[in-house]
């Protein structure tokens, strides 16, 4: 009975091991691809050119982009321009660089919540006044959708996969988006090539301006054959059957399927006015679902995803996580401060260095890291596993550099100082440092730090405390800065 006992138990964790070892790693790449020996630092090589604004891309088949399995892009929306409404197979991060604007997100199955509320009055009039004037009539019936959100600089905006999303510029500047897109993701079942469902525009040869020459070009042009003649999902249908799904006339239809020439950046010819929750008193905004309304029970969607926040300022001070005056702020969004995150597995920080302030060295123990460079510059370093700097570069504006999971990195900002966002690939990240008074080295006893690398006692003391009322960011103490 006993054999037969233990014979089962190990079985049972044979059996566990293997589903272990099958189930598929979260943010994994390829080991071809992180086997890093150099990193560096890069900016977009791709230019696709709109009528009402333009998308950079990053080179995904650089090695560095592999390793961590994501797809940087930076959209410029240019003042009353439209971004067209599209989806993707994995999660995004939207970070606004500059500008504002209005941004829908729209989730399957949730209810038209904002309502215009035009009233059967105000019709009724305006019918009259165009019977009396000899026009046309034309019956307004208003519009109903689902909540939209205003977006201004600072806000990061979290994108479920598969959720429809566009983009409208009603301010008076262009906007800019730094976009990451996180192909590794579990929601992904696809392949690791980036995809983008169109609902609209589409992308041919005449929007593709330029593309840098690189070591990979090869690669790097069959990714741009992947992009020639890329309509909207709607191209693909039979006319005659879309008509009958929508119930309207073909000739509709077909403007839905051709809509190209302008690209996925369109300009608006009128501008656009939405109900948005800082207009509530405008039109009308319901608070409930239609089968709440009409005395139906709730199905929950509504409360754990209808009502999901999807934006967060990440130049809030008062949100910051680590402050000092004389070094900086740290402001991360994790799903602790954002809770859709954790349906998407990603996070975000954004940090500011002030003039040659330090960011402790560190390494990130759950996620790798996408860092784009917003203002300033610093010396950056970043040392693999063998003990030799994999990226040792001065990075300026708009430069965009990888930290990839378990590699150690610090920075110290230059005369100007630095300001950065990074993308994170762990819904709750964690940072191990090597310095400062939550380190790793001021958690060692002494007697350890002393002898692992053979100091005397009250140097070991130095390393453990010198810095132990500062963490994370450090203020300038030494008179030479490091060249």
């Amino acid at each position: 009975m006993a054999s037969k006992s233990l014979v089962l138990g190990f079985f049972l964790c044979l059996l566990s091991t293997t589903a272990l070892a099958t189930t598929r790693s979260t943010h994994l790449g390829g080991p071809e691809f992180c086997n890093l020996q150099q990193l560096y630092a890069t900016q977009p090589n791709q230019l696709f050119q709109f009528e009402g604004g333009s998308i950079e891309r990053w080179d995904v088949n650089d090695e560095q982009f592999q390793c961590v399995n994501v797809e940087p892009a930076r959209v410029t929306i240019q003042p009353n321009s439209l971004f067209v409404p599209s989806f993707h197979p994995s999660p995004m991060l939207v970070f606004i660089e500059e500008g504002e604007g209005i941004m829908g997100v729209h989730f399957p199955g949730c209810a038209e919540t904002f309502d215009t509320g035009v009233q059967q009055q105000q019709q009724q009039q305006q019918s009259r006044r165009m019977r009396e004037q000899g026009q046309q009539q034309f019956s307004e019936e208003g519009d109903s959708h689902q909540n939209v959100h205003r977006f201004k600089r600072g806000d990061i905006i979290a994108i479920p996969a598969g959720v429809v999303h566009w983009a409208y510029n009603d301010g008076n500047q262009q906007v800019v988006a730094i976009i990451m897109n996180d192909i590794n993701n579990p929601s992904n079942q696809l392949d690791l090539s980036p995809r983008t469902f169109f609902l609209a525009g589409g992308i041919t040869n005449q929007h593709i301006q330029g593309q840098q020459q690189g070591h990979q070009q090869r690669r790097q042009g069959q990714q741009q054959q992947g992009y020639m003649n890329m309509n909207n999902i709607f191209s693909g249908f039979d006319t005659e059957l879309l008509a009958e799904a929508y119930n309207t006339d073909p000739e509709i239809i077909q403007s839905m399927q051709r809509s190209t020439e302008n690209g996925v950046i369109v300009t608006v010819k009128e501008p656009m006015r939405f109900v948005t929750p800082e207009y509530e008193q405008q039109g009308q905004f319901h608070h409930q679902s239609r089968r709440q309304q009409q005395g139906g029970p709730s199905n929950g969607l509504e409360e754990k995803i209808c009502s999901s926040k999807v934006l967060f300022n990440l130049d809030n001070q008062r949100e910051a996580d680590v402050f000092s005056r004389q070094a900086g702020k740290l402001n991360t969004v994790t799903e602790h401060k954002l809770p859709i995150l954790s349906y998407m597995d990603f996070s975000a920080e954004k940090g500011i260095l002030q003039e040659n302030a330090m960011l402790s060295p560190h390494w990130s123990i759950n996620s790798h890291t996408v860092v784009y460079v917003l203002n300033g510059d610093a010396r950056i370093q970043v040392v693999s596993n063998n003990g030799q700097a994999v990226l040792d570069q001065q990075v300026n504006r708009g430069d965009m550099f990888v930290v990839p999971q378990f590699f150690a990195s610090t920075a110290q900002a230059g005369q100007n100082g630095f300001e950065w966002v990074a993308f994170k690939t762990n819904k709750s990240p964690m940072k191990s440092p090597l310095a400062g008074y939550t380190s790793v080295i001021r958690a060692m006893p002494l007697q350890v730090v002393a002898n692992a690398y053979s100091v005397s006692p009250s140097q070991a003391q130095s390393l453990k405390t010198n810095r132990e009322t500062e963490s994370l960011l450090f203020s300038p103490q030494r008179t030479s800065r490091i060249s």
